[in-house]
């Protein structure tokens, strides 16, 4: 398969309207409009940020899964996860994966569906300093650093809305702080590495891969496992989409299950061809060591495991309880309103349909 970078024209999605995904180049196709279907083949577009749940299905067009299962994937490309929901009502996209805070949102305002879980990657989204930074002084009990004292009306960049943000407040919130008493910079990903690298900030909350990028000499001052803040990366996809073409959905589900069955079984073994994506797809260099690293920090689960984690016939599933609890933190911090929490909080986003009809396919139970 050629490269993907010869193949695709990446926007900064982050910079444009949502009306203007619509006009991007995207793999294989000379039109963004709906899916389209060539004989009994069905495209599917499926949207992704340069990161590492997108290896799955990278892979998994690399070696022609989607052929087999009777589709044909192209890729849309978005630097973050809420340019991405924004382009949602636009159709620019199908199915896709996304951080969990940009995921309740595309719940709250296009009744989008939750089907699966891309990753964990609470150990992946830090709030960094430069390594001669006096906040790296003290340590707390924690694993953290920095005090109260010290953070209080410094500058940080983040890009706002994601995971990321959810983890420098949960941090803040462990030092007593609240988000108003630093100064916050929006900013996507490349870009606060950009400006950290010119000295603007006194942190950074970056993600990986971009924890790994840029010329300054960092280091974590915490990370979303130490503070609490729990980041599952949601799959997500079109309610219209979904209703109308749920074999399509679970074709596309088949395909992805089958790069995590991969990447559990050869974990860090994989460490060159993950490389390799990180540069064809997201245009990131990354040496072999943080290649393995990034592999090594994400949790990922097979097909049973995630039909427990959406398991609620016992209660609240463990998917809605992670995803609650993100709610009620942007809820009390006035991202969302309490009708949208009540909303969110009924869990009807989330579901596990798509999940049993793949697993019917393949004959597992839970």
């Amino acid at each position: 398969m050629k490269s993907l970078k010869s193949k695709i024209t990446k926007s900064v999605i982050g910079v444009l309207s949502a009306s203007l995904v619509l006009s991007m180049t995207l793999v294989g196709c000379g039109s963004s409009g709906a899916s389209s279907s060539s004989g009994s083949v069905q495209t599917i577009r499926v949207s992704h940020q340069p990161e590492f749940e997108t290896f799955m299905t990278y892979d998994g067009m690399q070696k022609g899964l989607d052929t087999k299962a009777g589709i044909k994937i192209q890729l849309v490309y978005f630097d973050s996860g809420m340019p991405q929901v924004s382009a949602l009502p636009g159709k620019a996209w199908d199915i896709g994966a996304t951080g969990c805070v940009p995921m309740l949102m595309a719940a709250v305002r296009y009744d989008a569906y939750m089907i699966a879980v891309g990753d964990d990657e609470s150990l992946c989204n830090m709030v960094m300093t430069r390594t001669d930074s006096p906040l790296l002084q003290t340590q707390n009990p924690n694993g953290t650093y920095g005090t109260a004292d010290q953070l209080k009306g410094k500058n940080i960049l983040v890009t706002t809305v994601s995971g990321g943000e959810y983890t420098l407040v949960k941090y803040l919130e462990s030092l007593g702080l609240k988000e108003s008493d630093v100064k916050i910079s929006n900013m996507e990903q490349a870009q606060a590495v950009s400006a950290f690298d010119s000295n603007v900030g006194d942190a950074v909350t970056l993600w990986t891969p971009f924890t790994y990028t840029g010329k300054t000499q960092r280091k974590s001052l915490a990370n979303g496992a130490q503070v609490g803040a729990h980041t599952p990366i949601a799959v997500l996809v079109d309610k219209t989409y979904a209703d109308q073409h749920p074999d399509q959905v679970v074709k596309f589900l088949d395909v992805y299950f089958q790069g995590i069955d991969r990447m559990k079984s050869q974990n860090t073994q994989l460490a060159d061809e993950y490389q390799k994506f990180m540069k064809d797809w997201g245009g990131i260099d990354i040496s072999k060591d943080d290649a393995t690293k990034d592999i090594q920090n994400h949790t990922i689960y097979n097909l049973k495991e995630q039909l427990a984690l959406f398991d609620n016939s016992k209660g609240t599933s463990q998917v809605a309880t992670w995803m609650n609890n993100v709610a009620d933190f942007f809820t009390k911090s006035g991202k969302f309103t309490a009708d949208e929490n009540q909303k969110l909080q009924k869990d009807n986003y989330i579901t596990d349909k798509f999940l049993k009809m793949l697993a019917k396919e393949k004959g597992i139970t839970q």
